[in-house]
């Protein structure tokens, strides 16, 4: 599947690595202008995310990854490594926008185009040039408005700072996954902007913003380490997997979804949304829904690994509701849960 979303993650982690829990009301309210600010500076999009990133950093991950400390150290000791190499400080970062464009393409499956606004109190420009000397020349420029934009070649970046005992079966597989070429360019002194060339050209010329049918679906709640919410395409159950004719219309019943992720306490909490067009549609997929929770408890009800049971439990725990033409989830996860579901093997 071409997920450019995540491969423009995996590209950020990838380039970076080559050069190198409640907030006061005042906190949370300032975080939520700022992360506005940037969607609207985003294009037109058919989905957003937005990040508390500093938050996500110094209180969730470390929460979430608590009973897997190798795999916690490991990633923080990325992060430092690549503060003391390049003085580049993640935790610098505080908000991060991203808008998705969603387009099918000519087989079963979907196109998607990101742009990523990320602002905090870093040196944007500072931060390119770093990017410019690991690139080792493989990236071109072009001017957009007053603005310079880098073009970087990924793979041929990723070849050339590939560790030299790797497979090469698997990383040209890995590659094959990542787009070919990754824009970034300095929106502003604290903010950078990250994405394919057609997106951040698109932020930079600025003719087309994110809909109001997006933008207030989101932050419903306001104190989240993450909010998304994003318009589903057309017969998306064409796209999917399934052989249930009903399921596939409860699917394509669907017109919106946002929700949340947040960690509180010794939980994590996951509320997700889906909005019909009809009431009688949302009827219907709850109804969809509270019958695979039936099935699913039955089928991992009497299982006994640990982490099927904690499957089991989180079916259990899983909350429906409607409200008009909403259907809503919520569903809890206690720490020692996801412990069992990320810790380490034995």
């Amino acid at each position: 599947m071409k997920n450019k979303f995540f491969a423009l993650l995996a590209v950020g982690v990838l380039m970076l690595n080559a050069v190198g829990g409640t907030f006061a009301d005042t906190k949370v309210n300032k975080t939520n202008k700022q992360t506005s600010q940037l969607v609207a500076l985003l294009p037109a999009s058919d989905a957003v995310m937005t990040f508390d990133s500093k938050r996500f950093l110094s209180d969730a991950l470390p929460q979430i990854l608590s009973g897997n400390q190798p795999m916690l150290s490991g990633i923080l000791g990325k992060v430092d490594e690549m503060k003391t190499k390049t003085s580049i400080d993640l935790y610098q970062f505080e908000q991060v926008a991203v808008g998705v464009s969603i387009v099918p393409d000519k087989t079963k499956d979907f196109d998607y185009e990101p742009v990523a606004l990320a602002r905090g109190q870093i040196d944007a420009g500072a931060l390119i040039a770093v990017a410019k000397i690991a690139a080792k020349g493989k990236y071109r420029e072009e001017i957009i408005g007053d603005k310079t934009v880098y073009i970087f070649a990924v793979k041929e970046i990723a070849a050339q700072n590939k560790p030299q005992n790797a497979n090469p079966e698997k990383m040209d597989k890995m590659l094959d996954k990542l787009m070919s070429e990754m824009a970034v360019t300095a929106f502003d002194s604290k903010t950078l902007a990250i994405g394919t060339p057609a997106r951040v050209r698109q932020t930079l010329e600025a003719k087309t913003h994110v809909g109001a049918d997006i933008t207030n679906l989101l932050y419903k709640k306001q104190t989240s380490v993450m909010n998304m919410a994003a318009k589903i395409p057309n017969g998306m159950s064409a796209f999917l997997p399934l052989e249930n004719d009903e399921l596939g219309k409860n699917i394509d019943a669907i017109q919106y979804i946002y929700g949340a992720m947040d960690v509180s306490g010794a939980s994590t909490s996951l509320q997700m949304t889906a909005k019909t067009k009809q009431n009688v549609q949302a009827q219907g997929l709850l109804e969809t829904l509270q019958g695979l929770q039936m099935v699913g408890k039955a089928f991992l009800g009497s299982s006994k690994g640990a982490d099927k049971q904690v499957y089991a439990r989180m079916i259990e725990n899983a909350k429906f509701s409607r409200t008009l033409n909403e259907v809503s989830l919520d569903l809890d996860v206690p720490q020692d849960d996801i412990n069992v579901l990320i810790g380490e093997k034995k």
